[in-house]
């Protein structure tokens, strides 16, 4: 059966969500087979066993974390040589979109990023991709050469499959480019307990109408009843309200979570941009022409600062 490569995000060994999303994916194409990078690497196979991986190649060098991105599209394109898969699916970060990139241009092939589905066809991988601020989706495949293939987190289950799981060492030569640009220095992000924004099943976001940083608050609060991320528009940002590592839009974070509330957000395109694929919508919003409305599953016409409490305190007490 052929072989569809995987590539691994982990951090010291623990697998993240969107990985696990991708070994889905890959099953519906052929035999994943994992490549798990860095610290931990070893550490990674059982869980990916689980999911799926009929083989995980692993490798770990000080130039994986001294050095960016260029020292790891040498190690895929070593597994993408002794693999020749069908497929390679790559998580769709930031860091993901410049290895697929990189990789792509190397072995000489087409990609495509941001996928939200993907299935097999009769010419190789049929991905499904939003264009045109999610308003409209399409189908589209690679002409030439190994589809390389980035998916947004949250396109997929994560379904246990067990399976072999072998660990095998991954032979990696780095090129000279390998050492091009070093890290100087790393500060770890302060945790605040939630969920990251992309990854999150459930997000809550504020927007203009949260009326100041001293309110966010109120969707912090409705976030944390529900185990959520939370995010905020380019209005909130913008005026300092809230950090730009939370921005859903256009110009910041894309998501596409099982559920996504909006408080106070007028719904503009550069908005809709980052959330419309969403499974399920909803906002809150005093205004009720505002174009927000206009894609919504479920709509409240409110003021935020009397519904998102009484929504937190409902939660709360359904909970208890």
């Amino acid at each position: 059966m052929a072989e569809v490569l995987v590539y691994v995000d982990h951090v010291d060994g623990a697998v993240r969500k969107p990985t696990l999303e991708l070994l889905t994916l890959a099953r519906r194409l052929g035999e994943p087979v994992a490549v798990a990078l860095g610290a931990g690497a070893d550490a990674t196979a059982a869980v990916l066993a689980e999911h799926g991986a009929v083989k995980v190649l692993t490798a770990d060098a000080p130039e994986f974390t001294e050095y960016l991105v260029v020292p790891k599209v040498d190690a895929l394109q070593a597994a993408y040589d002794a693999v020749s898969p069908v497929a390679v699916l790559v998580p769709s970060s930031a860091e993901g979109k410049e290895i697929a990139a990189r990789l792509a241009v190397r072995i000489g092939s087409g990609i495509i990023t941001d996928a939200v589905d993907l299935e097999a066809g009769d010419n190789g991988p049929v991905a499904t991709q939003a264009a045109f601020a999610a308003s409209f989706t399409t189908k589209s495949r690679v002409s030439k050469g190994t589809p390389v293939i980035t998916v947004k987190p949250n396109s997929a289950p994560v379904e246990a499959a067990p399976a072999a799981g072998t660990v095998e060492a991954l032979a990696v030569t780095f090129g000279a480019l390998a050492t091009g640009t070093k890290v100087t220095g790393r500060t770890p992000r302060e945790s605040t307990g939630r969920p990251e924004l992309t990854e999150a099943a459930i997000v809550v976001s504020g927007g203009r109408g949260v009326n100041g940083a001293e309110n966010f608050g109120i969707i912090e609060a409705l976030a944390d009843s529900l185990g959520a991320a939370v995010g905020a528009s380019r209005a909130a940002v913008d005026a300092g309200w809230y950090p730009h590592s939370n921005q859903v839009g256009q110009t910041g974070k894309s998501v596409s979570p099982q559920l996504y509330i909006a408080s106070g957000i007028s719904g503009a395109i550069q908005h809709r941009a980052g959330m419309q694929t969403s499974k399920t919508i909803v906002a809150v919003n005093k205004d009720a022409e505002a174009p927000i409305f206009d894609l919504v599953d479920y709509g409240v016409v409110g003021d935020l600062f009397a519904v998102v409490p009484q929504l937190t305190e409902e939660i709360q007490a359904r909970k208890g």
